[in-house]
């Protein structure tokens, strides 16, 4: 439960007036930002200035426009690196650890296509993941154990939605070689203790792989601290564009790496025969990629940085507990995760008894107001649940959010219940 204090500082919001699909649209209500975040108009702007002040290929050129966009490029890199604590001793930004890719499913896969065959290699190993993943945390793993005959062990949720330190001991063994999982649920919002987990990989010398994608844009996030090996992330979820995606590594690691994609721009030399590949990161960023994407990333960030990812991440909670303490009060709700709100990072999935979350989601949008309905990406997890139907209403907050949207969202929920719910289950 909030103090008056609290419920008086998440009234009104005092972001939207940056992002120009809210600002332009007052009526609407976004609780989507799980599955893509509103882009601030800086990073509109960013877009633009990179077309009309140094639109060049980068890395390809000697003249003025090449050289000012490949800076523009290495920019950003520096700025995604410290924004993730990707430092040296000296506090200086590591860069060239940082790979652009197309979104953070292309960074897993390139993971498990490049890294996976060089220490997964038969029966007798283990890849371990969690039961909550997003299928890009699970499908790639599952198709490496299937080509090389290892195992797919999954790390189950207690009831009360965390992985044990028992879990972790039991499942994490010998035989693992990799361990990969979310540190954030893409549907409980329940973030997973992955320094602990990456520990016990470490101790039984697997590498450790974090998909990030829910947990860069909500909370601060130390790669050094947590001490994994690699952490895949998309921009478009913290506010820069769609289409792109960052896979961070230890140099170490990412060195001892063949290339994923091969062509332009990822080589050194080549002859008739044979190819020299060029270093981390161009090794893994074959042909033109989308700098414009790139640079404006890097202006996310500054954005995300400026305003203090400690204030966003403690408005954040304060918007899923009352996101939680208003669904908990609707009889006819079902929440699916912990009734703790400050234990979600942004999302918290429910169901109305009843109704399907696709026809939740219908009626609601008749009122602006935007939730998803599905099984977002994480099917195993909804099983293992045993969530009806397979699917759940999902409502993500961020920081832009205000009170006034989750009012709206209870009140178009009291529609949907009045028009559809009391009529299918008969119960008030």
């Amino acid at each position: 439960m909030l103090s008056e204090q609290q419920l008086e500082d998440i009234e009104k919001s005092p972001y939207k007036a940056d992002f120009p699909l809210l600002s332009q649209n007052p009526d609407l209500t976004f609780l989507d930002s799980a599955a893509t975040a509103q882009r601030p108009e800086a990073v509109l702007d960013a877009m633009r200035e990179f077309y009309t002040t140094m639109n060049a290929n980068p890395l390809r050129g000697l003249y003025r426009l090449s050289v000012e966009a490949t800076s523009a490029i290495d920019e950003a890199r520096n700025k995604i690196a410290r924004f993730i604590g990707a430092v040296d001793e000296k506090g200086n930004p590591q860069g060239s650890q940082i790979v652009f890719t197309r979104n953070a499913s292309e960074s897993l896969n390139l993971v498990a296509r490049t890294l996976g065959p060089k220490v997964v290699l038969g029966s007798d190993d283990e890849v371990v993941i969690s039961i909550m993943e997003h299928h890009s945390n699970l499908i790639p793993w599952q198709q490496l154990c299937r080509q090389t005959g290892a195992k797919l062990t999954y790390l189950r949720l207690d009831d009360d939605y965390r992985i044990t330190p028992e879990e972790v001991a039991a499942k994490i063994g010998p035989h693992t070689k990799i361990v990969s999982v979310t540190q954030v649920s893409n549907v409980l919002g329940v973030q997973n203790d992955v320094k602990a987990i990456a520990r016990r990989a470490h101790e039984v010398g697997a590498y450790m792989v974090v998909d990030g994608a829910q947990s860069v844009p909500h909370i601060a996030v130390d790669v050094r601290d947590l001490d994994c090996d690699l952490m895949a992330f998309s921009a478009h979820k913290l506010g820069g564009p769609m289409g792109i995606g960052v896979l961070w590594g230890k140099p170490e690691v990412l060195d001892a790496m063949p290339p994923f994609l091969t062509g332009g721009e990822m080589i050194d030399a080549v002859t008739e025969t044979d190819a020299l590949w060029a270093p981390v990161p161009q090794k893994f960023e074959a042909g033109t990629q989308d700098a414009a994407g790139s640079f404006a990333t890097g202006v996310a960030i500054d954005y995300l940085a400026g305003h203090g990812m400690d204030a966003l991440e403690r408005r954040e909670r304060e918007l899923a507990t009352y996101l939680c303490d208003s669904l908990a009060a609707l009889p006819y709700v079902d929440l699916i995760g912990p009734a703790d709100g400050s234990r979600h990072v942004g999302a918290v999935a429910f169901n109305v008894r009843g109704v399907h979350p696709h026809d939740v989601a219908s009626i609601l949008d008749m009122s602006q107001v935007c939730i998803r309905a599905g099984h977002h990406c994480a099917q195993p997890l909804l099983s293992y649940l045993k969530v009806e139907n397979g699917a759940t209403c999902r409502a993500s907050v961020a920081f832009y959010n205000d009170k006034q949207d989750v009012d709206r969202l209870v009140e178009g929920l009291d529609r949907v219940w009045s028009l559809f719910g009391g009529a299918v289950t008969g119960k008030a």
